[in-house]
């Protein structure tokens, strides 16, 4: 399998931590995708040994180079552009998420993902799925330790920094909602295991810090079409002396029970008592979904959940802003 990488801003590091467990891939080139190339191939050298194309054009590398997958990670505003790109060669897309920062933008992925030739995926980037204790906590709900799931909670937390100039402008930071958000909002729709039916939001940017449009605090309230209710509280406020960068909590309950997951610790709560759910290795979302391809089998994220995260986030970060209007 021939990649192509295209930019380096969010969470395309999950990419170069896989390579080692997939011997089948290799990476054809490389673009900044809008940011400077050099700083990316001295990355990816440090994790890929092999020879590869250096390009700042990103449109005259998919052009040029014979590539199965690309790794879109380029500036949150040009997302959507890339995956359009890329599918229109054909290609399965790994991206950064949210995968478009407008529906009008996820329309044009959704319209070339669906010209693309039978078989082509497009994945993002929640890693989280992936991660030893969430996965755990799946794979006991999904194996019935709850019962019936009746309502999920989840919290994100991250420390706020010196955020860089493009988080600071809605149109290229997109908002915290889909950006922090989508990983809460992917735990409610992965563990209810249903699209969303209604989705309402509140945020503010208050006492953000000089960091202009960036909002600083959100709480998102979920009804799935199963009847499943989920909620999201989302924040920049994690103190910087606290030893992980973010707080990733949720909690599922369930008419037999409840299971937790903090502190990186995943807790069953039920009518036998309090067992702590020992959690395998971590799977590693990059490697899963090019296992998926490769392997002709389903990943553990789908290209429909992909649009229908993305579709969430959106809807929740524009109700949002309308409820701020509103007051």
């Amino acid at each position: 399998m021939k990649i192509a990488l295209i930019g380096y801003r969010g969470h395309w590091g999950y990419v170069l931590r896989d390579l080692a467990r997939l011997p089948e891939v290799e990476i054809a080139a490389i673009s900044g995708g809008g940011d400077p190339v050099e700083p990316m191939a001295e990355s990816v050298r440090r994790y890929y040994s092999k020879e590869f194309a250096l390009y700042d054009d990103y449109v005259k590398m998919l052009d040029e180079v014979e590539c199965d997958l690309v790794v879109v990670d380029g500036p949150f505003q040009e997302h959507a552009a890339m995956c359009v790109a890329a599918l229109k060669h054909n290609c399965h897309v790994f991206c950064e998420k949210p995968i478009a920062l407008t529906e009008e933008d996820l329309v044009l992925i959704q319209e070339a993902y669906d010209a693309a030739r039978p078989g082509v995926r497009i994945g993002s980037m929640v890693g989280l799925r992936t991660e030893p204790v969430f996965y755990a906590a799946y794979r006991a709900v999904s194996s019935g330790a709850i019962g019936k799931v009746q309502m999920i909670n989840a919290r994100k937390s991250y420390k706020l920094g010196e955020r860089k100039d493009f988080y600071k402008k809605r149109e290229t930071y997109g908002g915290t909602i889909p950006w922090v958000g989508s990983h809460a909002l992917d735990w409610i729709l992965w563990f209810s295991n249903s699209n969303f039916e209604s989705v309402g939001a509140f945020h503010s940017s208050a006492e953000n810090r000089n960091h202009g449009d960036l909002e600083m605090t959100a709480a998102v309230l979920c009804q799935m079409e199963n009847g499943i209710i989920g909620t999201a509280s989302i924040d920049y406020w994690r103190p910087q002396t606290a030893p992980t960068h973010g707080d990733d909590q949720v909690r599922i309950a369930g008419t037999d029970g409840v299971i937790e997951v903090a502190h990186g610790k995943c807790t069953l709560i039920n009518t036998a008592g309090i067992t702590e759910i020992t959690p395998g290795e971590n799977r590693g979302i990059f490697y899963d979904f090019v296992r998926g391809i490769l392997d002709g089998k389903p990943g553990i994220v789908s290209s429909e959940e992909t649009f229908e995260l993305t579709r969430a986030c959106l809807a929740a970060r524009d109700n949002a802003d309308l409820n701020l209007k509103d007051r």
